[in-house]
């Protein structure tokens, strides 16, 4: 056996010598690496990737209900949680912004809420067919409209990039506010760009508030922006399961009517058209 594959190797390099085996390297590439992309993809089929993505989609829709239970003051979404989809977090920017890999061919589009499972990431700042960038919560233009979640005492968040801080400004100069005080989000008008009672973080610092105008706090937020990963856009409030009844409801009706309306006028014509003959017979 050494003396064939000797001989084998042997004449292959002569073969090579006079003529040049590339086209036949390149075919074997060519079939091999295709091989060996389907195997790839068998083998992560069969490993479960797509069980993970199913099990992200529900850890999602997992976050919203759990959100939206959080609340305290129904709202249009009440328990019913929000329509969401996941996304992973591909890219960081230096502006405060990332990049996720959802975009508008999901329904995600400019001013959602996006979290995970600390607590607020930011908002869509754009989006394209398949990516999206979000500003993050501490970027230097950012600002939310936030409460104490225990006082419920309303105020303004805004971002301290240069120490991954949020900076909260009380409307109430004279709110009492402590360290360890948990912050949430306001909520915006038609639930964009930020939806009600999402965790920001903890009240860290209460800051000197010399003109006695403002009351301040430094807040450390819940969510590792340097570590983002799985994270949660909402694309809007579930529609109501009452409204949707109602609807059918009329649907199905206005739908029985046309029947009863149809047979009537079935009735009709075979009527006269037993008159006309009865008329004809005279």
């Amino acid at each position: 056996m050494p003396v064939l594959l000797a001989l084998a190797s042997a004449a292959l390099i002569a073969a090579d010598t006079v003529t040049p085996l590339e086209p036949l390297r390149a075919f074997g590439s060519a079939v091999f690496g295709g091989l060996e992309d389907a195997a790839s993809t068998g083998v992560r089929w069969a490993s479960g990737e797509h069980r993970v993505a199913e099990l992200e989609r529900e850890n999602a829709r997992l976050r919203a209900d759990l959100l939206a239970a959080r609340r305290t003051i129904p709202s249009p979404a009440q328990a019913d949680g929000y329509r969401v989809v996941s996304a992973h977090v591909i890219g960081f920017g230096r502006d405060g912004t990332v990049t996720v890999d959802t975009g508008s061919d999901a329904g995600v589009t400019r001013d959602m809420t996006v979290f995970d499972g600390d607590g607020l990431v930011g908002r869509i700042l754009r989006s394209g067919p398949g990516t999206a960038t979000v500003q993050l919560a501490t970027a230097s233009g950012a600002s939310i409209g936030a409460r104490l979640e225990g006082s419920r005492e309303v105020g303004l968040v805004t971002g301290v990039p240069e120490h991954g801080l949020l900076r909260l400004s009380l409307l109430n100069a004279s709110a009492e506010v402590k360290p360890g005080d948990r912050v949430v989000t306001l909520g915006s008008r038609d639930m964009r760009p930020y939806v009600p009672d999402v965790p920001i973080g903890t009240v860290v610092t209460v800051e000197p508030a010399p003109d006695a105008l403002t009351r301040t706090a430094l807040v450390r937020p819940f969510a590792r922006f340097t570590a983002l990963d799985l994270v949660t856009v909402v694309l809007g409030p579930l529609p109501d399961a009452a409204a949707v009844d109602a609807s059918a409801a009329e649907s199905e009706a206005g739908s029985e009517a046309g029947s009863e309306a149809g047979g009537g006028d079935a009735d009709a014509a075979k009527s006269g058209e037993t008159n006309q003959k009865k008329a004809k017979g005279a």
